[in-house]
C-alpha cells in the first residue's frame, strides 16, 4: 500500500503564552535550527526568551488566529484533504516537526494502516538545513529503532517543479496587469549567514525559483529579499524589513509582494508582510501594495504533489 505524509513546521497549539513557550522550547532546542546549542545558549534561552517572548509572539497568533485553530494547521489539513482525494488508493497522513500531530504519530498510524511504500514530502518549496533537515532527522530516527523499515522517498524540494512554477507565474501576471503594478517584491524566509557558509543551498534555490517565475512573467521590476530575522546572528541580505522601506524612492510605488516559499499563509506572512510590509512602504511613500496570498486551500498544491510523487 502506497502512503504520502506531508510536514510543515509546527504551531503552538492555541494563542496563549503558554502554547506558544512550549512551542518555542521545542523549536529552538533544535540544533538544525539553532546550531550553537551550548550552554550559554540554554541560558538565554531559559532565562530570557522563553520568559519574555511568549506573551508577545501569543499575541501575534491571537491576531491571525481562526475558529478552525491556526491557519498553518487548518490549511494543512485541508490539503490532506485535497490529496486524499485525488490519491483514493493511498493513505495520507500529515505531521509537524515541533508540534502535534508529530511526525513520529503520523508514521504510526501509517504503518498500522499497513503501508509499505511512503514518499515523505516536506512542504517547504526551497530546501534548507533548517526546515527539511529536521524532518529527515526524525523519519529516520523513528525508522532506526524499528524493524518494520518499509520503501521510502523523500521529497528534498519541489523548487523548480514546472507547476509548481506555473501556478505562481500565473498568478502574478494577473495581479500585476489587474492592478497597474510596477514593480514585484519576492520575499523568502532567512536563514542565517553562517549556515549558508556551511553549505545550505537555500538561498540560490529561492534565485532558482524567482528566475524561472519572472521568466514566465516578463520585463517587471523584482527584487528577491529574505524576511523574518532575530537575535544578533549575521543574516542573509537583501531582508524584506529594510528593502521594503526604499523600494519607493527607487521608483516602485506600486508594489506585488509574493512569498513562494510559503505554502500556507501564517504568522509571517498574514502579519509580517500584509500588516507590517504594508505599512512601511505605504509610510515611505509607496501608493499601493498588493499582497498575493500563497496556496492555501488551493486544490493545486495538491496536485502539484501527485506530480511529484
Amino acid at each position: 500500500m502506497k502512503g504520502v505524509l506531508l510536514v510543515n513546521v509546527g504551531t503552538p497549539d492555541a494563542p496563549t503564552p503558554e502554547a506558544v513557550k512550549g512551542y518555542l522550547r521545542v523549536f529552538l532546542s533544535d540544533r538544525r535550527v539553532i546550531k550553537k546549542q551550548g550552554l550559554l545558549w540554554k541560558v538565554v534561552l531559559n532565562g530570557i526568551i522563553l520568559r519574555k517572548r511568549p506573551p508577545k509572539v501569543a499575541k501575534r497568533y491571537e491576531a491571525i488566529w481562526t475558529k478552525g485553530g491556526s491557519p498553518l494547521l487548518v490549511y494543512l489539513e485541508t490539503l490532506q484533504s485535497h490529496l486524499q482525494s485525488l490519491l483514493p488508493s493511498a493513505k495520507v497522513e500529515i505531521g509537524m516537526s515541533y508540534s502535534k500531530p508529530t511526525i513520529s504519530q503520523a508514521l504510526d498510524r501509517l504503518l498500522k494502516e499497513g503501508v509499505t511504500n511512503l514518499t515523505i514530502v516536506p512542504l517547504f518549496p526551497q530546501y534548507s538545513g533548517t526546515t527539511v533537515g529536521p524532518i529527515f532527522d526524525t523519519v529516520s530516527e523513528y525508522f532506526r529503532k524499528t524493524d518494520k523499515i518499509i520503501n521510502l522517498q523523500f521529497i528534498a524540494s519541489f523548487h523548480t517543479r514546472q507547476s509548481y512554477i506555473d501556478y505562481f507565474a500565473k498568478r502574478i501576471k494577473s495581479a500585476v496587469a489587474k492592478n497597474n503594478l510596477d514593480g514585484i517584491l519576492f520575499s523568502f524566509h532567512n536563514i542565517p549567514s553562517a549556515y549558508v557558509k556551511d553549505g545550505d543551498r537555500y538561498p540560490k534555490e529561492c534565485e532558482e525559483t524567482t528566475k524561472l517565475i519572472m521568466e514566465q512573467v516578463g520585463d517587471v521590476n523584482h527584487v528577491l529579499a529574505y524576511q523574518s530575522v532575530f537575535g544578533h546572528d549575521e543574516w542573509m541580505e537583501p531582508q524584506t524589513e529594510k528593502i521594503i522601506k526604499e523600494l519607493p524612492a527607487k521608483g516602485i510605488k506600486r508594489l506585488l509582494v509574493v512569498a513562494p516559499g510559503f505554502v500556507a499563509d501564517n504568522l509571517e506572512t498574514i502579519l509580517e508582510l500584509d500588516v507590517e510590509a504594508r505599512e512601511e512602504f505605504m509610510n515611505a511613500g509607496g501608493e499601493k501594495f498588493v499582497y498575493l496570498p500563497t496556496f492555501n486551500a488551493d486544490k493545486e498544491l495538491a496536485e502539484i504533489i501527485t506530480d511529484l510523487i
